[in-house]
């Protein structure tokens, strides 16, 4: 095994390989990152809001280790469990299913009394979270996330036909991208507290991802046929960065009006 890391960067291929897949690590670890962000933001202590963001994106890296350790085992979940009549059910799809089903009741609640605050039926104290919730939380939709991910990089390395260097390859990948979502997390957290707007961007788009992964464990069950080559996690992405420059520019022009009025 040992080889295999010291392959990964010795050779174009490898190293070829692994960029690809931290890149879409990254990608992909881009809503577990809002939902922590978001998550982390009910904390009343700053500093408990550090530590839970830091404990849960390493939550998110061991739940991702751990799950590479059992590939074999993730990649049988892709197979029918049993039938419903005909419709086949996966590991893979109960998960998508179940954790997509929790993002979007627990987004759309969120939402739900974010307008409640704005017309003081409510006070923001009331949504306050202990460090423990806000962990148990974040542990449950980083199991989804990391699922979802890992099922994507086996895919992505099954043309490889060193089994050895395919695992080490995604095992690098998920550190890198793990130690790229530790720094940047907290510029996000600050980024989405500071502006009330983005906040609710960002809570809009994790109403997309929940409505992702239930399309997906449709798509599993057969309940649901997309045309061949549509990737809906790809213009679920689009329509994110699109918003979000978008979103930028009306906050730019906002400063710039507010220090001309000055």
């Amino acid at each position: 095994m040992l080889d295999a890391f010291i392959e990964v960067f010795t050779t174009f291929g490898g190293i070829f390989s692994l960029f690809t897949l931290v890149v879409l690590e990254i990608v992909l670890g881009i809503d577990n990152i809002i939902f922590i962000a978001i998550i982390c933001g009910y904390i009343p202590n700053k500093k408990d809001q550090q530590r839970a963001r830091f404990f849960g994106l390493m939550l998110a890296l061991a739940v991702r280790i751990l799950l590479l350790s059992t590939i074999n085992f993730i990649t049988k979940m892709v197979d029918p469990f049993f039938h419903l009549g005909h419709i086949p059910i996966t590991g893979r799809g109960i998960i998508l299913f179940g954790g997509g089903a929790f993002l979007i009741v627990k987004t759309i609640t969120e939402i739900y009394h974010k307008f409640k605050i704005a017309d003081k039926e409510e006070t923001a104290k009331s949504r306050q979270l202990t460090w423990t919730q806000a962990i148990l939380q974040i542990t449950l939709i980083d199991i989804v996330f990391s699922f979802d991910s890992i099922i994507t990089a086996v895919g992505v390395t099954a043309d490889n036909p060193n089994a050895a260097l395919a695992l080490a390859t995604m095992i690098m990948a998920v550190v890198i991208a793990m130690i790229a979502m530790l720094m940047f997390a907290p510029y996000v957290s600050d980024f989405i507290e500071k502006y009330p707007t983005i906040k609710m961007l960002a809570l809009a788009f994790l109403v997309v991802i929940g409505l992702i992964l239930v399309l997906e464990a449709l798509e599993d069950a057969h309940v649901l046929h997309l045309p061949e080559g549509v990737n809906i996690k790809t213009y679920g992405y689009a329509a994110l960065f699109f918003s979000v420059i978008v979103e930028s520019l009306n906050i730019r022009l906002k400063n710039v009006k507010e220090r001309k009025g000055n």
